[in-house]
């Protein structure tokens, strides 16, 4: 009795096929042999050429992306970008500054403010931090951690106005 008439009496007849299938495919794969940078299926060529048979999974071969004809280079970056008017580029930068200038100010006053509320590390203590030190020293920190990054953002202000030729304190 074949395996096929055992399954369908035992009433396993799609777990068979499908068992069916997978075997019939497995002997339907041949060996794979790697030439160098080629594969080929045939061990005649691969005796000739001495390839090595790769054993496990088989190869997946990803065609390379066709070139369309015509294509060309696309042009260098000088030509793809349109002149501009000098009135206009010197407005453009001028109106840059000032945004750099109002952005200075305002990030010096964050900072003076901070510097002020962290009193040289001796903060007033609110409400509850007169009872939780932990809070206190919490709030201690995130203010030095604060005024670090207050000085950070003046510091590269001051760089970005120095860059564009504008002489800042």
């Amino acid at each position: 009795m074949g395996y096929l008439q055992s399954c369908v009496q035992q009433g396993l007849r799609w777990a068979c096929l499908g068992l069916g299938a997978l075997t019939a495919m497995a002997q339907a794969q041949s060996a794979i042999y790697r030439c160098g940078n080629e594969y080929t299926n045939s061990p005649t060529p691969a005796q000739k050429k001495e390839c090595k048979l790769i054993e496990g999974g088989g190869v997946t071969v990803v065609p390379a992306a066709a070139v369309r004809a015509g294509a060309s280079k696309p042009a260098p970056a000088n030509d793809q970008q349109p002149r501009v008017d000098p009135q206009q580029q010197k407005a453009r930068d001028n109106d840059a500054r000032t945004i750099l200038e109002a952005e200075l100010k305002k990030a010096e006053g964050k900072l003076a403010a901070l510097q002020q509320e962290y009193n040289n590390g001796q903060p007033e203590k609110r409400g509850e931090e007169l009872r939780n030190v932990a809070r206190y020293q919490e709030r201690v920190s995130e203010l030095k951690a604060s005024i670090v990054r207050a000085e950070a953002d003046v510091v590269g202000l001051r760089r970005e106005l120095q860059r564009m030729g504008t002489a800042s304190r």
